[in-house]
């Protein structure tokens, strides 16, 4: 691949990801995370610009996709076991589906519908239909956002099309579902007891279940929580940073200029022993950490302490997803010895 069309890709996903978190804080949404993370996600899933007229269609199918976590919570508040084994197969399904060659956006909508949507509204119905609201406001931003920053960094029209993702067989796409669904079921479950406080490790454990999916088992196990560290130190870097000048322009230069970092080996212009899925995750986890600060700020609570507290939930649940591939994958190879 050229090296100046992987020069516009880092910049594109960098720019993309730095305007859409300065832009939702600036508006005030509701959730100002999510238009950011789901900016990273459409610009590392395609390199083609989506038409700004397909943006009134995601967030319908946001609202649709979402809003069937919506139809778990009577089953959640007097069920609970049923809904939550429901839960499991849907995200069993789901993630099988995405490794079978569905549509990746699909399936990340379905499954923040099955667990955020869902345990948010087994707490309280008016929280759940809030973050179904912040979430198609989110993907109204992040499709401007794509449409702008492809604009400017456009991909030529004879630029060669991104090689299509071995699709993994039957057998092996089933296994890769159900070690992705035993990562996400913990922090589901943590969000049915305090929904405000496990909101963000639900997003955490989601991209944690999309990287497992897409490397080898042993790869992944040491990736998962390489990746989260990374994302710690870069959000405390951009933090110490942001504090010696406080402002939206200065968040959005720094948070570029780190997103860039990233950027640059995510395209191989600069040499990395790790994937794309771990960069895509770094990114996400540190948008994720500021983001949640910088809200923290302004809810007058201890950034620090909230920080530290809620980087230590990503570690570990980090930790289990590695120990919980590691023990899938040895599960797999003695039932293939059978």
């Amino acid at each position: 691949m050229p090296i100046e069309l992987r020069r516009r890709r880092a910049l594109r996903l960098a720019w993309g990801a730095a305007l859409s978190l300065a832009a939702s804080f600036g508006i005030g949404l509701p959730v100002p995370v999510l238009a950011p993370v789901l900016c990273v996600l459409l610009l590392a899933m395609r390199n083609r610009a989506l038409p700004l007229r397909m943006a009134p269609v995601l967030a319908l199918l946001v609202l649709a996709s979402c809003g069937s976590g919506l139809l778990l919570i009577p089953l959640l508040r007097h069920a609970p076991l049923t809904g939550v084994l429901l839960v499991a197969v849907g995200l069993l399904l789901v993630f099988r589906y995405a490794q079978r060659g569905g549509n990746g956006l699909l399936a990340n909508l379905l499954v923040i519908g099955l667990t955020m949507i869902a345990a948010a509204g087994a707490h309280d119905f008016t929280l759940a239909l809030s973050v179904v609201e912040a979430m198609a406001k989110g993907m109204l931003l992040a499709v401007l956002c794509t449409w702008l920053v492809h604009g400017v960094f456009a991909e030529p029209p004879d630029a060669p099309a991104a090689p299509a993702a071995p699709q993994p067989g039957e057998r092996e796409a089933g296994w890769i579902a159900l070690r992705a669904m035993l990562i996400v079921m913990p922090a589901f479950l943590l969000a049915l007891i305090a929904p405000d406080r496990f909101m963000p490790l639900i997003m955490k454990a989601v991209s944690l279940g999309q990287q497992a999916g897409e490397t080898d088992a042993r790869q992944a196990a040491r990736e998962l929580v390489g990746s989260t560290l990374l994302a710690g130190v870069l959000a405390i870097l951009v933090w110490g940073a942001l504090s010696l000048f406080v402002h939206l322009w200065m968040f959005f230069l720094w948070v570029l200029l780190v997103a860039l970092w990233q950027a640059r080996r995510l395209q191989r212009l600069v040499a990395s022993r790790h994937g794309p899925a771990f960069w895509v995750s770094c990114l996400t986890t540190m948008l994720i950490l500021l983001g949640q600060s910088v809200q923290d700020s302004v809810a007058g609570q201890d950034v620090y302490r909230a920080f530290a507290v809620r980087l230590g939930l990503f570690v570990m649940v980090s930790l289990y997803a590695s120990a919980m591939l590691v023990w899938i994958d040895r599960r797999r190879g003695a039932v293939g010895l059978l």
